[in-house]
This record gives structure tokens, sequence and C-alpha cells, in this order.
């Protein structure tokens, strides 16, 4: 039987969010209902409900969760009822040309719930990312489900659903930062905090964060920056090439999203250094760079979907890392609220107040 239970919508673009009454179907072949323990307030969340994704509305918010699956549907061998998850959106099928090239990373059939979740007058909901998880609980594709610890914290460890994976992959995965390498991050809120744990974590010796924000600057900091930049203040671009030798990092991170950080990213990379875009511009932004310089750097310019990240070989090995003490993923914590708090976690976030407000319930 369907349950029905409390969860926040945005109804309309631009609209405030409102805490509903909403119907979850018992879960169909492939699919689990999971008990939500935690959910982080990301900036994707704010998109959906100004309309920057798309027009699908009403849609459920959050889709940073961990939580305990409480049923399946048939089929279902990966999880069980009582196992502690992380969920995540990119649930990869196994079978599509990437998957068969051994790069389920890049998965182009990535796999949500069939059956929609509702609210109590039939209206079919958008779950954010097919996972919708500002909720107590939810339903989802068995393959969004990754098991792990169950003595880790679920607000912490949650997180790696989708910003803070996607930080600390875009150094370690898509830029296979390593031992002795020189990284600089542009933009240091969760995402870029995020990538300079995981540049630190992979045996970085120079890390440069960069922002317009000391209150970031000094997270970035905290998260394992041995050198920081205000952008206001001096040339970036001259400022990491004096941190490192005069020559540029070997690897940049650019976290914004911007064709002028962007710039400064390409610009401020050694010779055949790489550049990793993981912040995520809007669609009519573009960037010019002459293609001599292109050629004449070297090198690698690479996007990061995710922090290319394989939900089930990366979350059980950060959780580890984290409970040896080698990730700080509590440290993404700033607060924890309830349900009814997500709007004013929104105007925090917009403020730059808060790496993560996570909805704990």
């Amino acid at each position: 039987m369907s349950q029905t239970v409390k969860g926040v919508i945005a109804r309309t673009k631009g609209a405030e969010v409102e805490l509903v009454d909403v119907v979850v179907p018992d879960p169909g072949p492939g699919e689990a209902v999971v008990k939500i323990q935690a959910c982080g307030v990301c900036h994707t969340d704010l998109h959906y409900r100004e309309g920057g994704i798309n027009d699908e509305f009403p849609f459920l918010l959050g889709h940073e969760a961990a939580g305990v699956v409480e049923a399946v549907g048939e089929g279902v061998t990966d999880v069980a009822p009582g196992d502690f998850v992380i969920l995540n959106w990119r649930a990869v099928c196994g079978q599509c040309r990437a998957c068969a090239k051994g790069k389920p990373w890049y998965c182009f059939n990535t796999a949500n719930a069939t059956q929609k979740m509702t609210l109590t007058d039939g209206t079919e909901l958008s779950a954010a990312l097919g996972i919708g998880a500002f909720i107590e609980k939810t339903l989802v594709a068995s393959g969004q489900c990754t098991k792990v610890d169950k003595d880790a914290d679920a607000a912490a460890v949650g997180l790696l659903g989708c910003g803070v994976m996607a930080g600390f992959g875009a150094a370690v995965n898509t830029g296979n930062v390593g031992r002795g390498d020189s990284v600089a991050v542009i933009g240091c809120g969760g995402v870029g905090s995020a990538a300079i744990a995981g540049a630190l974590v992979a045996g970085a010796t120079t890390i440069i964060g960069v922002d317009v924000d000391d209150r970031k600057l000094e997270w970035a900091t905290k998260f394992g920056a041995t050198h920081t930049v205000n952008s206001r203040n001096v040339d970036a671009v001259e400022k990491i090439r004096e941190l490192t030798g005069g020559f540029g990092a070997d690897v940049v991170i650019e976290a914004v999203g911007r064709p002028e950080t962007y710039e400064q990213a390409f610009y401020a990379r050694d010779l055949a250094g790489t550049v990793v875009l993981v912040g995520v511009p809007t669609p009519e932004q573009k960037v010019t760079l002459p293609m001599i310089e292109i050629f004449g750097r070297g090198g690698a310019l690479k996007a990061s979907w995710y922090g290319d990240c394989l939900p089930s070989r990366d979350f059980p090995m950060l959780v580890d890392l984290y409970r040896q003490g080698r990730f700080d993923l509590g440290g993404f914590v700033t607060e924890t609220i309830g349900l009814g708090d997500i709007e004013r976690a929104f105007d925090k976030m917009h403020a730059g107040d808060v790496l993560r407000s996570v909805v704990q319930l």
C-alpha cells in the first residue's frame, strides 16, 4: 500500500517552497523506498525552484541524502531493507556504450524510479535529480542506493550525494591529482572546498584556494589549502604563477562556472597542465580563447560530471576515509535544520553564509 508522508515542494517558478502531504507508492520492480535521515540543501534545489533546470513543476526538492532502505521491489538484489545507504542521481545501467567500454561513471542511460510520487489530489511530482529527498520517505531506483557503513553520520555522508562528491571527484577522478602536484581551485564554496580536500588526500603539496570572499578562503584553509588568494585584491593568475615557481599549477579546478574564471583557470595552469571545469555554467555563457594558446599550452581541458564518480566504488571509500579522520566530511555541515526551514536555508546559501545546511529528520 502507498504511504502519505511530509515533503517539501516547489509548486511554481520562484514561489516559496511548501511543506505538504506526499503520496509514496510501494516499490515496484527495480525500486526501493528509503526512509530519509538527512538531506543537504544544494544550489541545484534552488535552481529547480527558480525554473533554471526545466519547467516540470511541481518539483519534490532535495537530492543530497542518506537514509535507511525500508522496502524493495521485485528483482532488487543490491540492497535490502535495513541497509544504510547514500542516494545518488547516476544509477548506472551496465549496458550502454559507456558501461560497455568499462567507463560506467559516464553512463548515458542512468535509471530513476518508474513510478511517480504524487500530491494527495493525484498531481504527479517531478523528483529533483530523480531523488526528491526533502521528505520523510522517498521512492528511487534501487541502483540509486549505495550501501555504506551504518555507523557513519547521515548528515555528513549524505553530502556525498552531490556537492562534496562533485568537488572531491573533480580533483581525484577527473584531474588525476597526484603526489607532489600543485593545484589551484577557483571558487571555494562547498564544491571548491571539497576539491581542496580531495587534492590534500591525493597528496598535492601546493594547494591554492582562490575566491573573492574571505570567509570562503577561511573554509579553503580549513580543508587543506596551503595558500589563499582574494582575487578582488590581486591578479589571480599572476599570484598562482608566483606561488608555483613562475610556472602555473599542474591542475586548476574551476568551481564557479563563469567565463572570466574559466579564463583565469586556463592561463593559471602550467604547460601540459590540466583544467577541470566543475562549476556549472548557464546555457548562454561563452568562452573565447586563442587557438594558438590552446595548442601551445598542451595538456587537457576537461569537464567533470558529478566528479566522474562511480558511487559503488567511491562512496564506501570516502566514508572509510571520513571515519578514519582523513577526510573531514563533517566540516561541510554548517547547521542542521528541519523540513520547515528550507526557505531560510536558501537565503543563507545565497548570502554565502553556509557551506551546507542539512535537513535532519
